[in-house]
């Protein structure tokens, strides 16, 4: 083996020799940061942070590029812009920073549930079976409705901008408060253990420029409110009396009751895998496409 290294040219023998040094906790190391980039560029390919990641890269490539050819003058230039580099970055992708340690926060351990979520699956598929009857009864007279199902992330700031209810979740009050000539049929109802807890909230509106402009603001808002909270949330069309469900700002769109009760129930009713240190779920998952129909017009009001 000497004797092999000792015929090496000298860049591949000082190569071998850091493979050779690499250790247990190395490797350990290298597979963490291998996950977490690779999370980091699931996260950011589908959002506007992915054209500043590419901006971030080029001036990197060429801060490389400029040590390399000595090109002094470059390399001063770059060098003060990386030394504010990291407050311009966290000014830059605030939003998509501020979406990612929320999921990280809502993401409990395997065994540990939320506080918030109701543990009586009897009585959260009693829900899901009057919400789903009200939604049918919603579409069929083509009332606008917009109903936000809260999970781990808390949305007691959302709840303070509308009305407290605090009641079962039966069809004919969901029907009721999502009445157009109701005081609160133009605001959000939010779900939460399982029961009606506010009703007429006020939701973020979503600033993904690729949304179709043919949606109007319930369809914005319910896409921004599951940007930036882990809730599931139900849209039902004014206009065409489509039923639409967004989850982690992604909407699809053309549910019938059958189809939302069995949505739904996969995803409040049933125990999800939830354990953040399940890669192989997690690479598994797929993140539904958002689907791109205009038959929504614009003009809707939450």
């Amino acid at each position: 083996m000497r004797l092999l290294l000792l015929t090496l040219p000298p860049r591949l023998a000082d190569l071998w020799s850091i493979v050779k040094g690499i250790s247990f906790p190395d490797v350990i190391d290298i597979l963490c940061v291998s996950v977490l980039l690779y999370f980091l560029y699931r996260f950011i390919r589908e959002r506007r942070a992915g054209k500043l990641a590419l901006g971030v890269l080029f001036l990197l490539a060429v801060q490389i590029v400029s040590s390399v050819l000595d090109m002094y003058l470059l390399q001063y230039i770059l060098k003060n812009v990386f030394q504010i580099g990291f407050i311009t970055l966290v000014i830059l992708f605030q939003p998509e920073i501020r979406s990612v340690l929320e999921k990280v926060g809502a993401t409990p351990i395997k065994g540990f549930k939320s506080l918030g979520e109701p543990r009586d699956a009897a009585t959260v598929q009693h829900m899901i079976e009057e919400v789903t009857e009200a939604v049918g009864d919603l579409a069929e007279s083509k009332t606008g409705a917009l109903i936000v199902f809260e999970r781990t992330t808390k949305l007691g700031d959302m709840i303070l901008t509308g009305t407290v209810i605090d009641a079962y979740p039966a069809s004919f009050l969901i029907k009721n408060i999502f009445f157009n000539k109701a005081p609160m049929h133009d605001g959000a109802m939010i779900i939460r253990d399982g029961r009606i807890n506010a009703a007429g909230c006020l939701l973020p509106l979503s600033s993904n420029p690729d949304i179709i402009k043919d949606l109007g603001t319930r369809h914005r808002a319910g896409i921004g409110m599951s940007e930036n909270s882990d809730a599931v949330v139900v849209i039902v069309s004014e206009e065409t009396g489509i039923i639409s469900t967004a989850v982690e700002g992604n909407l699809v769109r053309g549910y019938d009751p059958d189809s939302l009760r069995a949505f739904l129930t996969e995803q409040l009713a049933t125990e999800p895998a939830r354990n953040p240190f399940d890669l192989i779920h997690r690479m598994r998952e797929k993140v539904p496409a958002r689907e791109e129909k205009n038959e929504e017009r614009g003009g809707e009001q939450k």
